[in-house]
């Protein structure tokens, strides 16, 4: 049970760099691709942080705060929902938001 769960913690955080990289990518370039770049990690970064929290409670492997949890779902669910709104309509306004939301999740999840 603790390989699963390191195991989704490493997807988890290379969903959160593919945000960042989407976010940068869409601030430098005009390309269409990083809309998507940003909109798959967001998604990969929300299933597997639902993943984390269901091994968590199912195996005893880490103490869980569920406001915080809670904290960082609706902030998760902000970030796909920009992600798709980007990925419909590329403005750089949507990629900003989603890349200061994904760091403000790393700041719930290190800080709280």
């Amino acid at each position: 049970m603790a390989f699963l769960y390191l195991f989704l913690v490493f997807l988890h955080m290379l969903g959160l760099a593919g945000i960042i990289a989407g976010f940068l990518m869409q601030l430098m370039t005009e390309n269409i691709k990083a809309t998507k770049v940003l909109l798959h990690s967001a998604l990969l970064q929300f299933v597997t942080g639902l993943l984390l929290v269901g091994v968590a409670e199912m195996g005893d492997v880490a103490e869980m705060n569920h406001v915080k949890i809670a904290v960082k779902l609706v902030v998760a669910l902000s970030v796909v929902v920009l992600g798709v709104l980007n990925l419909r309509k590329p403005a750089k306004n949507l990629a900003i938001i989603a890349g200061v939301l994904a760091i403000v999740n790393i700041g719930v999840a290190v800080f709280w």
